[in-house]
């Protein structure tokens, strides 16, 4: 194998115009660029905003933008690595942070791109996803799949802000990103049934058993749940491997979303564990505690409501700065689409 291939100064430049003029291109002057050996080459870098900093920007859009101007009022955190102006996080994912106001509706509307909304702080909110009112509090994942149609609101006081996760990147990419707005929902379902129907782990309703899946049949995951039970998993997880659960499909054990995974990690007390190297990009956000995290050659210390950019095939190290107190993180990634495209990996 060699690296030493043909470049387009080594061509004559009659050719190389009229291949130009015909809307074509030599692949072998761009094939490393294309297909490195190896590893791939990334242009993602490791990112931490912190919630503390970026918090006043999110309460000053408030004041300068009402909702009716705003439709949803967002900070998108941006890789340098990949430029500001592609509003990515990673390659693949979307993270923004929503502020809602009391008394405010981000109105009824449905879209292409698969989103979740994970509340950072305030009470009051809500999300209303076909029919069914979901409350928002604290470390609540919400889901908004593609083509269901969502709209937001507060009934509470002081600001409720929630992160967003899209997988917009890759379906911007497709040109297949748009958006339809509607009329306001009917609550049909003002008691999240769902969260009722799939409390529990291994049991689920019997009638599930004979009529087809459900591609979204929970929601809502409250934090109050999912933060027991990576407790009830420290209890029989031996030092050194991750206490770390997976947001799934209840009827089908999948992941919950079809292109992005989301997931929650414990930390124990003074816990330092390196997370295997794997070949999806992801996103880290501080729920309770502080956390460093060494990504690659760099090391970001973090603390509630931050947020870090972790590019493909990073080697990932945390460490709980407590002696004292566990620390709780929650995790997007794209290793759901990674499987689906047929190479996703890991190792170490």
């Amino acid at each position: 194998m060699s690296n030493d291939l043909g470049r387009v100064e080594d061509l004559p430049a009659d050719y190389y115009n009229g291949l130009r003029a015909r809307n074509t291109m030599p692949l072998w002057p761009s094939l490393r660029a294309a297909l490195p050996y190896g590893k791939p080459a990334r242009s993602t870098a490791p990112t931490l905003w912190r919630y503390q900093e970026l918090r006043p920007d999110l309460m000053r859009a408030g004041e300068l933008t009402p909702i009716e101007k705003a439709e949803r009022r967002v900070l998108v955190l941006c890789n340098p690595g990949l430029g500001l102006e592609q509003l990515k996080a990673t390659p693949s994912i979307y993270i923004g942070m929503q502020l809602i106001l009391p008394g405010e509706t981000a109105p009824n509307h449905l879209h292409t791109p698969s989103a979740v909304r994970f509340v950072v702080e305030g009470e009051g909110g809500y999300t209303i996803v076909r029919g069914e009112k979901l409350p928002m509090h604290r470390g609540d994942l919400i889901l908004t799949p593609p083509g269901l149609w969502h709209q937001h609101g507060h009934e509470g006081t002081g600001p409720v802000v929630w992160l967003d996760a899209l997988d917009l990147p890759v379906v911007l990419g497709l040109e297949a990103s748009y958006c339809t707005e509607g009329a306001p929902q009917t609550v049909a379902d003002s008691d999240n049934a769902s969260n009722r129907r799939f409390r529990r782990a291994g049991v689920l309703p019997y009638g599930t058993l004979d009529r087809s899946r459900d591609d979204y049949p929970m929601l809502r995951f409250p934090w109050a749940q999912v933060r027991e039970a990576l407790q009830d998993l420290a209890g029989v997880t031996g030092r050194g491997d991750p206490v770390h659960l997976a947001y799934i499909n209840p009827e089908t054990g999948r992941e919950c979303m079809p292109t992005l995974g989301f997931s929650a990690l414990m930390l124990r007390p003074g816990e330092e564990l390196r997370m295997r190297r794997r070949s999806a990009s992801a996103v880290l956000h501080v729920v309770e505690g502080a956390v460093t995290a060494f990504v690659d050659d760099t090391r970001h210390a973090m603390e509630p409501a931050d947020t870090l950019a972790c590019p493909t095939h990073a080697v990932t190290c945390l460490a709980n700065a407590s002696a004292t107190q566990p620390a709780f993180l929650f995790m997007v990634d794209d290793a759901p689409l990674q499987r689906k495209l047929g190479f996703y990996e890991q190792c170490g």
